[in-house]
């Protein structure tokens, strides 16, 4: 089987970080919200397939609640789907997921979706009251009763985390199945999770070149198969910027992507970065920054490389302005995806041989 290069969609992420203006001032968090409104918007208008927004509960990100963003965008847009990236499942409740997502898909007609993940920021679990020590079952659980709840019918369910149901319903009901990813960092456990509750898998590859992520790729077709399943799509989010040319395109985004790896960094014990490393990252790793040639070609490759489906474009790094991000969605949208499915028809690969490879 190969690679049918208008099967592959594209979508675009946020975490609605914190910006700045032009002038490098601080912009307030419910401007920036409503900016995130208006990138939502023109993804929609140049074409891209998916657009989703991250939860964090922190001062450098504006985004908390989601799916009350993408319920302000079901009504101003018309083609996009409007999904998650990611709802931290492990300290929300897989039952309220459901009914306000199936709320979501019906203000949208039908273009909710749905990425759930353990989360790689861990602030939500002090503040919704979970224990750390608690963080591996509260996922395994809460996922676990999630999948029974996207099913739609009564749900009769049992573990440690809550108290068992018994014959449960869920309203509203959805007028179709809510498409669900798995988000996955690079744990094998957790790709066989995602494989288990026969849910498609969504990569987080965000540092390192993205052919070592294969063996996960591998893994996890592998172990859907022995499940007994059918083939489940696979996509990747990676971090990236668009501009006019390479150099405008790194320049833009290098001291934003550089502030926000060295705050991270501090709070988890890494080593500071610099332009050495977000250089290396560019050439070869999976940070997609340049104009439109260099990033559409990086992106064909990984698709390639990976067999994915999807591809999302995490486009907000840090504190870049608003109006370089609009700037990188529009070229996103009408030159990069459109050259990507060229070089995808150009060259494709028969899907058997990536894996035989990696």
């Amino acid at each position: 089987m190969t690679f049918d290069p208008h099967a592959v969609t594209f979508g675009l992420d946020t975490f609605g970080d914190v910006t700045v203006d032009l002038e490098g001032s601080a912009v307030p968090p419910a401007q920036v919200i409503r900016d995130v409104i208006a990138q939502g918007e023109l993804a929609d208008r140049v074409g891209i397939d998916h657009f989703s927004i991250g939860e964090h509960h922190r001062p450098d990100f504006a985004v908390s609640a989601p799916d009350t963003v993408l319920a302000g965008l079901a009504t101003l847009t018309n083609q996009i789907t409007l999904g998650t990236a990611v709802i931290v499942l492990s300290s929300d409740d897989p039952i309220r997921v459901i009914e306000r997502f199936s709320t979501l898909d019906a203000l949208s007609n039908g273009r909710a979706e749905l990425t759930v993940g353990r989360g790689s920021f861990t602030e939500s679990f002090p503040l919704f009251g979970f224990a750390m020590q608690d963080y591996e079952t509260l996922f395994e659980e809460k996922l676990d009763l999630l999948s029974e709840a996207l099913r739609q019918e009564p749900i009769t369910w049992s573990g440690s985390i809550r108290p068992p149901l018994t014959q449960q319903s869920v309203h509203p009901r959805m007028e179709r199945a809510l498409p669900t990813w798995v988000a996955v960092g690079g744990s094998p456990n957790s790709v066989v999770r995602a494989a288990r509750h026969r849910l498609p898998l969504m990569l987080a590859i965000i540092g390192g070149p993205a052919h070592r992520f294969a063996p996960y790729v591998n893994l996890f077709h592998e172990a859907t198969e022995k499940l007994g399943n059918d083939r489940l799509p696979v996509g990747v989010h990676s971090p990236g910027h668009i501009a006019a040319d390479d150099r405008t395109a790194r320049d833009q985004l290098a001291p934003h992507w550089i502030h926000n790896r060295n705050q991270i960094g501090r709070e988890r014990g890494w080593g500071p970065s610099g332009i050495a490393e977000f250089e290396s990252e560019t050439q070869h790793g999976a940070l997609y920054a340049g104009g439109v040639e260099t990033v559409a070609t990086k992106i064909a490759d990984t698709i390639r490389t990976l067999g994915v489906d999807r591809f999302d474009l995490k486009y907000s790094n840090g504190p870049m302005p608003h109006e370089q991000l609009m700037e990188s969605i529009e070229l996103y949208g009408t030159k990069v995806i459109p050259r990507v499915r060229e070089l995808l028809a150009e060259a494709p690969v028969p899907q058997s041989s990536v894996f035989d490879e990696a």
